[in-house]
């Protein structure tokens, strides 16, 4: 079952002219969240980070990262991926208190997430509005480096594309992997180093990044 929040009241989506800007001019939210596992419909969100990326830069100063206390303990495999227990999970606040911070750390920007599947299905699940929509807002790092690479389709479930080992190729820091805050932080950087260097596309628009990297 999914978790026990009435759907609606997502996050504003940027307009439509918004993604005729140079990139550059756009807002954005990088975004990672730490789950108790991959079943959408069963699985809960654990821990977000989000770093705001404007005119360019990570803005570390409006940067959040929460803790949840779930309604469904992290699975083992889980634990040993992010190291979140559930006792380290006791007494965080519940999805629903958090959730108009997650709401408004959104507000108005494009997403950049690594490996998008997992935070849209998780933010349709939040807030509704449909795979969709949450879709049509959305920068997939991952392919976007995938892209600016030029690697063939089929290169896409290979090691080389995990986050630490994209950022280790084009120079990004990793300070703590499979955290939901520096794992946010590393894929604002990766965007900021790859945003200009896409093929056919010297001086992209948000709406050419959008369609180039959508999930």
């Amino acid at each position: 079952m999914r978790s026990p929040l009435a759907p609606g009241g997502a996050p504003g989506v940027p307009s439509r002219a918004m993604a005729r800007r140079p990139w550059r001019e756009v807002d954005y939210a990088a975004l990672d969240f730490e789950t108790t596992g991959l079943d959408y419909a069963k699985d809960a969100v654990i821990s977000f980070g989000v770093v705001p990326v404007r005119a360019g830069r990570a803005v570390l100063g409006e940067s959040v990262h929460q803790l949840i206390e779930p309604h469904v303990p992290p699975s083992p495999k889980s634990q040993t991926i992010h190291e979140l227990r559930p006792q380290d999970l006791a007494g965080s606040p519940k999805l629903g208190e958090v959730r108009d911070l997650l709401r408004a750390s959104l507000e108005g920007r494009f997403l950049l997430t690594w490996f998008a599947p997992v935070e849209v299905n998780f933010l349709e699940s939040m807030f509704g509005g449909g795979l969709r929509r949450w879709r049509r807002r959305t920068i997939d790092v991952r392919n976007l480096v995938i892209a600016v690479d030029a690697e063939p389709v089929q290169t896409r479930d290979k090691p080389g594309y995990s986050l630490s080992a994209s950022a280790a190729r084009y120079g990004v820091p990793v300070a703590n992997a499979h955290d939901a805050l520096d794992d946010a932080l590393v894929t604002a950087q990766l965007f900021l180093v790859l945003a200009e260097k896409v093929p056919g596309h010297p001086r992209p628009t948000a709406g050419d990044l959008l369609k180039l990297a959508r999930p």
